[in-house]
């Protein structure tokens, strides 16, 4: 009797969640070449949308927990030069000169704050944090037709979600403080890319993802959502009557730009459900009544 051969176990390639690409990126910065890692296709279960826009994933039993975040930007694994995609080889003879007298701030800033980080191999959580903080100051030397400052806004954003993550796995090593100081330099720096794109400053028209998250672009009316939501949970109380202003503001823009407290349902989908959310909850903390919540 012949008995059927035991089904072969699954490849490593069906069981690997990222893979590095063959193409070559060249650093403009310190001319390395290198090849980004970049995650498989079919590996995510997509979950719930958290208040901040940020995409949960459900793990999966062939893969375990996989967070997209940690691969999206790309890194020079030698000096740390960290960006978009679509700007990592984009750079003027200016930002190259200052992105090279920046390497050791980058670096040390980087170990500093998250002591072990290697680039040199497969990103986890760590890494993936860190390419954020490493962006935050690679975009500093960036001129404002790249939108500097709403991408340092992004990059603070998922710096946060990401430590927050770390903090869950890792209680107690601080990732909850660096979480809070992201959330809120994320708070200031989301409301300053507002007020730059009002005044012609940053153009973020001309960007093609306004994210904040990997999976979805929800264009300008996001990026006004997080400035409002990021207000209301972490911005300052010590001065409560510019606290009230300030909030006032947003929830006016909110109701403006999403048709809030008329008939109207021109924006349906989830981020018109999270405004909604987050324009309760304005007029909770404002104290408005709902005869006030139409002006």
């Amino acid at each position: 009797m012949v008995r059927n051969a035991p089904k072969p176990e699954k490849d490593d390639k069906e069981k690997k969640v990222t893979f590095i690409a063959k193409d070559v990126v060249h650093c403009p910065v310190c001319e390395t070449d290198f090849h980004r890692e970049e995650l498989f296709s079919g590996r995510l279960n997509a979950s719930d949308l958290t208040d901040e826009l940020h995409r949960t994933y459900i793990p999966m039993q062939a893969y375990g927990e996989i967070h997209p975040l940690v691969y999206d930007l790309t890194v020079c694994p030698s000096c740390w030069y960290s960006a978009w995609k679509a700007d990592f080889g984009a750079v003027s003879p200016g930002i190259k000169s200052a992105l090279q007298t920046g390497i050791a701030s980058r670096v040390e800033g980087a170990q500093r704050v998250f002591e072990t980080v290697d680039f040199n191999s497969p990103r986890g959580l760590v890494e993936g944090a860190a390419s954020y903080y490493l962006a935050m100051i690679s975009y500093d030397s960036f001129t404002k037709e790249y939108a500097p400052t709403f991408k340092q806004g992004i990059s603070a954003l998922r710096a946060a979600w990401l430590c927050k993550q770390l903090e869950e796995k890792r209680p107690g090593e601080n990732f909850a403080y660096a979480a809070d100081l992201f959330y809120r330099k994320a708070r200031y720096l989301y409301k300053l890319a507002v007020e730059l794109e009002t005044k012609g400053g940053e153009r973020l028209s001309t960007l093609k993802w306004l994210g904040p998250d990997t999976d979805k672009s929800y264009g300008f009316e996001g990026v006004l959502y997080v400035a409002t939501i990021l207000e209301l949970k972490y911005g300052p109380h010590a001065n409560p009557e510019l606290r009230t202003d300030t909030l006032t503001q947003g929830k006016r823009a909110i109701a403006k730009m999403f048709g809030l407290g008329r008939s109207t349902k021109n924006k349906p989908g989830p981020l018109l459900d999270k405004a909604r959310d987050l324009f309760d909850l304005l007029k909770v903390e404002l104290q408005v009544d709902d005869e006030e919540s139409d002006d």
